[in-house]
C-alpha cells in the first residue's frame, strides 16, 4: 500500500478478528517505532508487546477508555521518559506503527492519553515512565469503509500564505 493511501483510508479499529498476527509484521510495527525521527534524535519512547491473552484482558480491564484491548491479539504499551518533546515524539511513533499495521491488513486505536500510571505496575514498568498510550491491533472484523471519511472541506483548515486565503 502507498502511504498516501494508508494516511487516506486508515480507520480507528475496535473490534478485532481471533487471529494472531504473524510475528513478522509485529516486528515490523514494533520496528516502525522504533526508526521514527525524534526531535534532537533523543528517542524518549519505551514499547511494551503485548500479547498474553491474560494481561490484553487486564489492560483493557485497567484502561477506560479501551476495554475493547482484550479482544485484541497484541497491544502495544508506549512509555515515555520524560523530556519536553517526548509526547510529540511518542505521537508520532505510534502514527508510524498505526499505518503500518493498516498497510499490512491490520487495524488499530489510540487508547488513553497520558494519565495511565494504573498500567505502570501491570507491566513492571518503573514508575519515573508515563504511560502515552495503549494500542490494540488485529485483523478488523468487519471491513472499513476505505477512504470514505467525514471531512470537513480542505478550504476551511489549510490556508496558503495567509490565514483568510483558502488553500484550495
Amino acid at each position: 500500500m502507498e502511504v498516501f493511501d494508508a494516511v487516506r483510508t486508515v480507520l480507528a479499529v475496535r473490534q478485532f478478528q481471533e487471529k494472531p498476527i504473524p510475528e513478522a509484521i509485529v516486528h515490523q510495527i514494533v520496528e516502525a517505532a522504533h526508526v521514527t525521527a525524534s526531535s534532537i534524535n533523543g528517542q524518549p519512547w519505551h514499547f511494551i508487546v503485548v500479547q498474553d491473552k491474560v494481561t490484553l484482558r487486564q489492560l483493557g480491564a485497567l484502561a477506560r477508555t479501551g476495554p475493547y484491548i482484550a479482544q485484541a491479539p497484541l497491544a502495544i504499551v508506549v512509555g515515555m521518559e520524560h523530556s519536553p518533546y517526548a509526547v510529540s515524539d511518542a505521537s508520532r511513533a505510534i502514527q508510524s506503527m498505526i499505518l503500518t499495521a493498516w498497510a499490512k491488513g491490520v487495524g488499530s486505536n489510540w487508547v488513553g492519553f497520558d494519565n495511565l500510571k494504573q498500567i505502570n505496575p501491570l507491566l513492571g514498568i518503573p514508575k519515573e515512565i508515563d504511560i502515552l498510550a495503549i494500542v490494540p491491533f488485529g485483523y478488523p472484523v468487519k471491513a472499513g469503509g476505505k477512504g470514505q471519511k467525514k471531512r470537513k472541506p480542505l478550504g476551511e483548515i489549510a490556508h496558503r500564505e495567509r490565514w483568510d486565503q483558502p488553500f484550495a
